[in-house]
């Protein structure tokens, strides 16, 4: 699993997928907070975050890098967990770093690969990012799904049931 934003949203959705088992790889552009991240160095406080960073690190199921074919090209899942700050002017969300985040990993797709935006998008968004990742790749095998930021996902698991009750 990868996922691209090493920020407030994918840094602790990263963790908790990885202190679930997953091996998880996170993305960012930023260097220096890659850099702080290997060093066991928070940029944001959760509680509880710095020692299940450093649990899932050590265990090898969580790992940094601002490298993201290799991490794109590895994973089964994709998370995009980027930004979507105000627009000046017009206070409509700026969906320019999700859409340059499908641009960025198309070429890396490689099998059947789910995509998923997990940044605070407009109803109508997935479709313009599977638009721009079959335009980049259209060989890519992708389902693209949306998973935002505010839907807690421990709730959303357990309010799924099996369709005989279980």
């Amino acid at each position: 699993m990868a996922l691209f934003g090493a920020g407030y949203v994918g840094l602790v959705s990263g963790t908790c997928f990885a202190d679930f088992g997953h091996h998880v790889v996170c993305v960012d552009k930023d260097t220096a907070k890659i850099a702080a991240l290997e060093r066991g160095e928070m940029p944001i406080y959760k509680p509880d975050l710095e020692r299940l960073v450093a649990t899932n690190t050590r265990e090898g199921r969580l790992a940094f890098t601002t490298e993201l074919a290799p991490a794109v090209a590895a994973a089964d899942a994709v998370f995009i967990a980027v930004g979507t700050p105000s627009r000046r002017g017009d206070g409509f969300a700026d969906l320019s770093y999700v859409y340059a985040a499908a641009r960025e990993m198309a070429p890396a797709l490689k099998d059947f690969t789910v995509v998923i935006t997990k940044s605070t998008v407009p109803v109508g968004s997935g479709d313009e990012v599977e638009r721009i990742l079959r335009e980049v790749n259209p060989a890519a095998d992708v389902a693209v799904v949306s998973n935002p930021e505010f839907l807690r996902e421990g709730a959303a698991i357990r309010d799924l049931k099996h369709p005989d009750g279980h």
